[in-house]
């Protein structure tokens, strides 16, 4: 019995140590500058920015628990990597290729309630969509998508 609480007490010591140790371990957030933001329908632009920018644009708002290790670690790599696959800050910078593109990876992640990602909203219950919200933003998609003439 005693060796039993001397391991829990040991093991205690370990995580609390590595958890302390990780603090020491930063992460970058920043926020670089908007070059071109995305062009939407008044009704549409407070949804991409309530749903969207803090992971897909240069104007993340960064929130308390991206300063605590091992979190800020997937929360730097969350954005990093939404940025890279959309950003609505460099949006004017796209190809007409490449807006074609996203406009329909907007379109289908809507469609299919893939964003915003799920634990995202669980704890952002406001970045959540309502149906119709949704279907405003698929309504954009489709009007902007006729204007974005990508060369075959």
């Amino acid at each position: 019995m005693r060796s039993i609480r001397k391991e829990a007490k040991l093991t205690a010591f370990i995580l609390g140590a590595g958890f302390l140790l990780s603090q020491t371990i930063r992460i970058e957030k920043s926020n670089p500058p908007v070059l071109s933001e995305i062009v939407a329908e008044q009704s549409v632009k407070p949804l991409l920015r309530r749903s969207c920018y803090n992971c897909h644009s240069n104007e993340t708002a960064w929130p308390w628990y991206s300063n605590v290790a091992p979190v800020s670690w997937l929360v730097a790599s969350d954005v990093k990597e939404a940025r890279r696959h959309l950003n609505f800050s460099e949006w004017g910078t796209y190809s007409a290729e490449k807006q074609h593109s996203r406009l329909m990876g907007i379109a289908d992640e809507i469609k299919d309630g893939g964003m915003p990602l799920w634990y995202y909203s669980a704890v952002h219950p406001d970045s959540r969509l309502t149906g119709l919200e949704r279907e405003k933003i698929i309504n954009w998609t489709a009007a902007a998508l006729d204007a974005v003439n990508p060369k075959p």
